[in-house]
């Protein structure tokens, strides 16, 4: 039986068909990968505010007639069960209804064959590596749950596809929160007319404090009547850092030294006294992460900016993200078979140190394969390598 579970129809165009006979039928099975929802229950109330699908009847010689939302609720394991309790049959045989998904391109699982479930990881390797004739004779499934989770955090900070990436609009405030399973930033970008990305670098010309306390005469932090630090609401430094502009023609002489160091790329005096700071050599902004607001705090020039944000996530976060491709589904076993056997007592060295060297050859394999690295692209890139440069 092959993995594909799902017809050129569900997979494409996010449609299934039915056809009725002269026997009333009223109960569909679905076979989406995608979970329909319904909006109404079974007795036409109202629980959702849309439906992910539609319902379609097709009688003979007639254009498709598409049937009230609250005529069908869905039952049945994931949504795979529909009913349509109020379908009146037509008096006729042979007549087609169709389940349709309202947005087949969002929320599918185009190209997710690449891909295998957490789930199956652990059955499969209940399977192959657990029994009386196995290496492991016995193991608990939860065990076996905990290192494929261990596995897969550590696998997604180096190996796996783990990187997502944001379309953001910055705020008048230039700040925008971390996403909820933000681990470690790969990439920030500012989006110009054409689409074109363009890279911004994270400050060193300024830095977000994570302890604000406030202090009297003598310096010394003051403290409330619990005896805690009384702290104020924003940093001083943040706040002077936000007022600065792109141009800095009406305000540079409010900071006199700044410009020496090359801080203000539109005057001429950029770079004159230190010679050329790649680092400052550009005109995209900056960023910084501040860890006390837990945000994602831009340079002043990039009010309204639309930025692409990659991140790189644990792929712990949610149901949707264990997943794990399967060019790395063996390093995932080779992992959790080491994991259970040198955590366990009375297991011989040798092969403790065997399953470790095989868990890094299958590691090392599956950085190779997930790299992606194509001959043709490469030799593309490296016709260059060659080229006079010309003063």
């Amino acid at each position: 039986m092959g993995l594909i579970t799902e017809t050129n129809a569900q997979y494409y165009s996010g449609q299934q068909m039915f056809t009725v006979g002269a026997t009333p039928q009223y109960i569909f099975d679905v076979t989406f990968d995608t979970p329909l929802v319904s909006a109404y229950d079974i007795n036409g109330t109202e629980i959702a505010p849309t439906s992910n699908y539609n319902v379609f009847a097709i009688f003979a010689g007639l254009s498709p007639i598409q049937l009230a939302q609250n005529t069908s609720y869905i039952s049945g394991p994931n949504g795979s069960q529909i009913t349509i309790p109020n379908l009146n049959d037509p008096g006729t045989i042979n007549y087609q209804l169709i389940i349709q998904l309202t947005e087949p391109t969002i929320g599918t699982n185009y190209g997710s064959y690449e891909y295998i479930s957490l789930n199956d990881v652990v059955d499969n390797f209940l399977v192959g590596y657990v029994g009386p004739d196995n290496i492991i004779p016995r193991v608990r499934r939860t065990d076996v749950l905990f290192h494929a989770k261990r596995g897969l955090q550590e696998f997604s900070y180096d190996t796996l596809k783990s990187v997502k990436e944001m379309e953001l609009n910055i705020p008048p405030s230039l700040s925008v929160p971390l996403p909820q399973d933000y681990v470690n930033y790969v990439k920030v970008s500012w989006v110009d007319g054409s689409g074109v990305e363009r890279i911004i670098y994270p400050t060193t010309l300024t830095s977000y404090p994570t302890e604000l306390p406030i202090q009297d005469d003598k310096g010394i932090p003051t403290q409330d009547s619990f005896g805690n630090n009384i702290e104020a609401s924003q940093a001083i430094i943040t706040e002077r850092w936000n007022s600065l502009k792109n141009n800095f023609t009406t305000n540079w002489q409010n900071y006199p030294y700044g410009d020496y160091f090359g801080y203000y790329p539109t005057l001429n005096w950029y770079g004159r006294l230190y010679g050329l700071n790649p680092e400052t050599a550009q005109q995209n902004g900056w960023f910084g992460i501040n860890e006390r607001t837990g945000t994602l705090s831009f340079s002043s020039g990039l009010t309204d900016a639309l930025i692409t944000f990659s991140y790189i996530s644990d792929g712990l976060a949610s149901d949707a993200d264990t997943k794990i491709p399967k060019m790395a589904e063996q390093a995932m076993y080779m992992h959790i078979a080491y994991s259970i056997l040198s955590t366990r007592r009375n297991i011989p060295e040798y092969v403790v140190q065997r399953f470790k060297k095989d868990r890094s050859s299958a590691l090392r394999n599956a950085k190779i394969r997930l790299q992606n690295i194509k001959l043709g692209e490469f030799t593309q890139i490296m016709r260059g390598k060659s080229k006079w440069i010309k003063h």
